[in-house]
């Protein structure tokens, strides 16, 4: 599985809590939003994360 920032930031747009876990990890860290989306990524979706079927849902063709 690939990290692509726009299907990031659409699951994120989608998803309440992990918007709010978004901004936790930007205050904690110091990080911009785009640094921010990635960590999020690989703590959350990546490797059988409780969000990776919704992030591979963004990648299935329309």
């Amino acid at each position: 599985m690939k990290y692509f920032k726009s299907q990031m930031k659409q699951l994120v747009e989608n998803n309440p809590p992990l918007q709010k876990r978004l901004k936790e990890v930007m205050k904690e860290h110091e990080l911009e939003q785009s640094f921010a989306l990635k960590a999020l990524y690989h703590s959350e979706v990546a490797a059988g994360g409780k969000y990776q079927a919704a992030y591979q849902a963004l990648d299935a063709p329309k």
